[in-house]
């Protein structure tokens, strides 16, 4: 009688075990639906129900691919499992994902970068800075929160680009201009020598003053319709969330900023995700609560003599050249293509080009607004060289955006895919 017990015991024992493994591991089907390539198309998997999912294993055809997984709102758990596919037209594909695997987690090759460094006295060379920091905060009454960090702020780039973000009230984006794919801040740092300009790297190609720059996120003043800059603040923080290898994730958060003198200060985090094999950025704004005034604004900096594209319908972009130093005998004029894409429910008014932009006033929507940037640089080998080619580009991603052509099934209840993947 004893026996059978035990063994009846052990046999409940193995099918917990069964469920628990079958529990733990999970497929992704993923089909295009269009008759054109997908290539690196982000897969993100919402896992923050899982308390303990601290390793897995992710196969495509019985063949391990990268993935990773991160810890978003920095709390020791992680919240989404990223991997990248490139699916043929009408592609069909099924990903395996294996909680039970218990390695750990693979080093794969990096295609994205990002860095905070502040400067070394002891080093005098503007590209080998190795003062490295994870995430730095400012006092509100900081007298100059730009020069705190080299290359002026947060960086980061794919494969495609290369972004830096002033670590000021403006919180501008400024950009990077490649001539080949690759990455190149860890070793130009945004101030390419002479001679990494001669092996071909690249430099900054845009000057961006008080612009949005590309798609900087800012107040709005609704009396005189015009933007504002991100101050007062309380404090505000530029830090890095994930540094690869497949996309990384920095933030900028405004504590305490008074966004209007009859509105309560709202706390503001803008994140900022950039994929491999990507020259579009997705943006994330989150604000503590609803304040009385919700109206912001953001948009792309008219570039001198620029011609714009524009659907009205959240879809805005620009082709045009200067110089992005007023040093002008050091620097030769660039061109660039911009452009912004946001989604429809965000937009309170699309305004007439300016001086400084081709804008929108914004409002959020349950406290979160998310919008995309992409730029490129004429420099490019591999991108586009007029504003034709620019713009034929931007009505394929904004359509692409709008109307996904990317089936996605998966087989696990408590797995759900990320809103805004694409």
């Amino acid at each position: 009688m004893g026996k059978r017990k035990a063994m009846k015991r052990i046999q409940t024992i193995l099918a917990l075990a069964l469920i628990c493994l079958q529990a733990n591991a999970f497929r992704v089907e993923i089909e295009n639906l269009s008759d054109k390539p997908k290539t690196d198309y982000p897969v993100v998997l919402d896992i923050s129900a899982y308390n303990y999912f601290t390793s897995c294993r992710v196969t495509c055809d019985g063949q391990e691919i990268p993935f990773q997984l991160d810890d978003l709102n920095l709390d020791g758990r992680y919240d989404e499992l990223c991997f990248l596919t490139d699916l043929g037209p009408k592609e069909r594909k099924s990903f395996d994902i294996d909680r039970t695997f218990r390695g750990p987690i693979p080093s794969y090759p990096a295609r994205v970068y990002t860095e905070m460094v502040m400067r070394n006295d002891k080093v005098k060379e503007k590209n080998k800075q190795n003062n490295y920091v994870e995430s730095i905060t400012a006092r509100g009454d900081c007298a100059n929160s730009y020069n705190l960090l080299h290359h002026h702020g947060v960086c980061f780039e794919s494969e495609l680009n290369g972004i830096r973000i002033y670590f000021d009230k403006r919180q501008t984006l400024d950009l990077y201009g490649k001539f080949k794919k690759g990455l190149e801040l860890q070793e130009t740092q945004f101030y390419t020598s002479d001679e990494q300009k001669a092996a071909g790297y690249g430099d900054d190609v845009l000057w961006v003053g008080n612009t949005f720059g590309l798609g900087a996120l800012r107040g709005f003043d609704a009396k005189t319709m015009k933007p504002t800059m991100i101050e007062p603040v309380k404090s505000r923080t530029q830090r890095i969330i994930s540094y690869g290898p497949l996309r990384t994730i920095v933030e900028i958060i405004d504590k305490g900023w008074q966004t209007d003198s009859l509105s309560e200060p709202v706390d503001m985090t803008i994140r900022y995700t950039q994929y491999a094999g990507h020259r579009d950025t997705d943006i994330d704004v989150f604000f503590s609560h609803d304040n009385m005034i919700n109206t912001f604004s953001t948009g792309i900096i008219n570039v001198k003599e620029s011609t714009e594209f524009s659907n009205h319908e959240g879809t805005r972009a620009c082709w045009g050249t200067d110089y992005p130093s007023t040093d002008h005998e050091k620097w030769k004029p660039e061109t660039v293509g911009l452009a912004i894409y946001i989604p429809k429910q965000y937009i309170c008014k699309e305004f007439p080009a300016d001086n400084d932009n081709y804008g929108f006033a914004v409002r959020h929507e349950d406290k979160h607004i998310h919008y995309k940037v992409a730029y490129c640089s004429a420099n490019e080998s591999f991108g586009y060289h007029s504003a034709q080619e620019w713009f034929d580009w931007v009505k394929e991603w904004s359509k692409e955006i709008s109307k996904p052509t990317i089936s996605i099934a998966i087989e696990n209840e408590g797995i759900e895919m990320k809103k805004n993947s694409r």
